[in-house]
């Protein structure tokens, strides 16, 4: 990671950007990054911090995946701002039961799968 100025509009006059963080992503088993990150936290933010932050973006990418694909965020055909609201948080409501669903009954946790069989 480095603190940097981007100098996208460099060319048309404009003074650099404001200092930013570049993090690249770069695995020991290839010959260059993978992948590149900027942010503009503080300076003072820890490297550990940064790439959770980075990390954390694909997580939100299949959650929003998930809403499309398997809740219907995608399926509103109304004209209302009222009925589109409605209609995303009916499906964030719909998420949120599933996401909680599988947390509590994961079957990867054997004391989860002794304790759902016990209550039904």
């Amino acid at each position: 990671m480095l603190r940097i100025r981007t100098a996208h509009r460099h060319r048309s006059g404009h003074p650099p950007g404001e200092v930013q963080w570049l993090l690249c992503e770069w695995s020991y088993k290839k010959k260059e990054p993978t992948a590149f990150y900027l942010s503009n936290l503080p300076a003072k933010t820890t490297v550990k911090r940064l790439v959770y932050l980075a990390k954390l973006r694909w997580r939100i990418e299949r959650d929003y995946q998930e809403m499309k694909g398997e809740l219907g965020l995608d399926h509103f055909e109304g004209r209302t701002w009222r009925g589109f609201h409605h209609h995303v948080a009916l499906v964030a409501a719909a998420h949120a039961f599933l996401t909680l669903h599988r947390v509590i009954f994961s079957p990867e946790d054997p004391e989860a799968e002794s304790t759902a069989s016990e209550r039904g």
